[in-house]
């Protein structure tokens, strides 16, 4: 007789900054829930991201990059995400990519190493890979160090193997009832989103401190019947790199505005109006209040 038991968990996806994570999460869900660029630091929130289906709800959750020696209490309130995320999982999925020092993960591998949650080890970008030789030495050095987990090699990019990744989630989830709406694919609103596709186009755009000193605030957000109205505000430390971001004649927020209008769009399935207004907030990173306005603490 079929075992048609419902299922449901939490699915932690952790690892260091750049690795990929952001963009497993989103090729699992099918929807862009991370903003994805090659910059370190990317992700700064803990996202939820939920797969429903007939005897299973899986809960993944992408966290921020551990960053070893935080500059700001910013990082340390995400280095709190990666922490929490480390004491609730039902599965763990570890995301290295291949070829990168073991050395360089022994923070995070040492949280996990004698825990009795599972562990699913995924090696990303096997696409970049010189040659079959190097990803079995690689398997071998990960087996020595994690041996109770099992391996997976995986492109998050190309979304090779991950079938592979969810079936056996899917075994190893406990019994249990769904933890949200069975029409939910996220704990986030779209709010957030919102602000998180304006952040994207400034990581893209611009170099050095700039993207990592700015936050986005959604002030208004009206929905009409054939457009939704959106005003929002970047945040920046200083006022050198606000007029940066303003640019020459307003060219530089006209960029950013344009593009991150074109994703809301689509994210949204409706038009968008946005306005995009720059203010100064000096040292907010380091600002207990700025940060719980934010979203960053309780």
């Amino acid at each position: 007789m079929e075992n048609t038991e419902f299922k449901s968990g939490f699915v932690n996806i952790i690892g260091l900054p750049n690795v990929g994570k952001s963009t497993l999460m989103n090729a699992l869900i099918g929807e862009k829930l991370s903003i994805i660029t090659r910059k370190a630091q990317t992700t700064r929130h803990r996202i939820l991201g939920i797969i429903n289906e007939e005897n299973a709800q899986i809960v993944f959750s992408d966290t921020p990059g551990f960053i070893e020696k935080p500059a700001y209490k910013m990082q340390e309130t995400m280095n709190s995400f990666v922490t929490s995320a480390l004491q609730d999982a039902d599965v763990f999925l570890f995301m290295v990519e291949l070829g990168t020092p073991i050395e360089r993960h022994i923070k995070i591998y040492q949280k996990i190493q004698d825990n009795d949650t599972p562990i699913l080890l995924l090696i990303n970008k096997v696409d970049l890979s010189k040659n079959e030789e190097q990803v079995k030495k690689y398997i071998e050095e990960w087996q020595l160090i994690l041996p109770k987990a099992e391996t997976f090699i995986v492109s998050a990019l190309n979304n090779f193997n991950l079938d592979s990744v969810v079936n056996r989630i899917k075994q190893l989830l406990p019994v249990g009832p769904a933890y949200y709406d069975k029409d939910a694919f996220t704990d986030k609103t779209e709010r957030f989103f919102v602000s998180e596709i304006v952040r994207e186009k400034i990581l893209l755009l611009f170099k050095q401190e700039i993207p990592y000193s700015c936050e986005v605030e959604v002030e208004s957000f009206k929905e009409e019947e054939t457009i939704t109205r959106i005003s929002a505000i970047i945040y920046t430390e200083r006022a050198t790199q606000k007029s940066i971001l303003i640019g020459k004649g307003g060219e530089s927020i006209k960029k950013i505005g344009t593009l991150a209008r074109k994703d809301m769009e689509k994210f949204l399935d409706k038009k968008v109006f946005l306005e995009l207004f720059v203010k100064v907030k000096e040292n907010w990173r380091n600002n207990e209040k700025d940060l719980k306005g934010f979203g960053y603490t309780e």
